[in-house]
């Protein structure tokens, strides 16, 4: 067993694992799976979505584990067609019942709309009341910028204790990470070893695959691990909590492999330095209520 991540400490004092399993695209077949074997090699956080499709399976991998259910951190996320307090508040009692659970340890709004933003204040807002109640340990937000953060911000009370967006050596968000800093929000990495990159892009020709950087190769080279342990173990120096995908079970456990070596801070600063500013999936600024129907 390898593992377990370090845990980082949240604005509102509860503690989450600095590295975690991502079921994005991961079928329903294959969650349950991928989640068992995740345990079994260390991983204490699960990361999924109503949107993924697999709610029910990642709720049947903690099940199967026999890890106590205070030993897991689980995360999911409202989607857009649910957006709207009443609305939010029913899809968090859907998500909660395919899950299994009594209570989740941290709820997300999927994307920011900023041609809806009253509906997205409103989702928040329930958000908040579902944190009052007990019903979840901590919330936030996916795929905000720092002004959508900002206007969030002015319309309700709860810092957001997460924010959850793209972020990888191509596309490491510096600006967006330091306003999180100065607010006391967790930045959270999707695609952290840039797998959007290998199905995704922007169509400017700046994206590039990380795990192919020789910056990337030659420390993998010289520390005896893979590319992808390297990207992640960046992401882990950089104060960041990563959620790698993956349902091989070789790949699970390597992901979670990086906690025996560290970077040096010119290592770290040269992976920085591979920054493109050009981001692999949506434009949250482009996103409407209806941009994934």
């Amino acid at each position: 067993m390898n593992g377990p991540a370090p845990l980082l400490t949240l604005n509102n004092g509860v503690r989450m694992p600095a590295l975690g399993l991502g079921v994005c695209q991961s079928t329903p077949d294959e969650t349950v799976s991928a989640v068992t074997t995740a345990i079994e090699d260390g991983y204490r956080l699960i990361d999924t979505a109503a949107a993924y499709g697999n709610e029910k399976e990642v709720g049947e991998g903690i099940a199967r584990s026999g890890i106590d259910r205070e030993d897991i951190f689980v995360i999911t996320k409202l989607w857009l067609t649910d957006y709207g307090h009443d609305a939010t508040l029913r899809a968090f009692d859907t998500s909660l019942t395919k899950l299994g659970l009594d209570q989740l340890d941290l709820y997300l709004l999927h994307w920011p709309v900023p041609s809806a933003h009253d509906t997205t204040v409103a989702s928040y807002r329930a958000a908040e009341k579902l944190l009052a109640d007990g019903r979840v340990r901590a919330i936030g937000v996916c795929n905000h910028t720092p002004g959508h953060l900002a206007e969030l911000m002015a319309r309700t009370e709860v810092v957001p204790a997460v924010n959850q967006v793209e972020l990888h050596p191509n596309f490491s968000q510096p600006e967006l990470r330091a306003f999180d800093v100065r607010h006391g929000i967790l930045t959270q990495s999707w695609s952290p070893i840039g797998g959007v990159n290998r199905y995704g892009g922007d169509g400017t020709g700046k994206v590039r695959d990380p795990l192919q950087e020789p910056t990337i190769t030659g420390m993998a080279e010289k520390y005896g691990k893979s590319p992808a342990q390297i990207i992640l173990r960046w992401q882990v120096e950089h104060d960041l909590c990563a959620i790698p995908k993956s349902v091989r079970p070789h790949r699970i456990a390597e992901n979670i492999g990086i906690f025996d070596f560290s970077l040096t801070p010119h290592e770290v600063a040269a992976i920085d330095a591979l920054d493109t500013g050009a981001r692999g999936g949506p434009d949250p600024d482009r996103v409407a209520l209806d941009t994934f129907s």
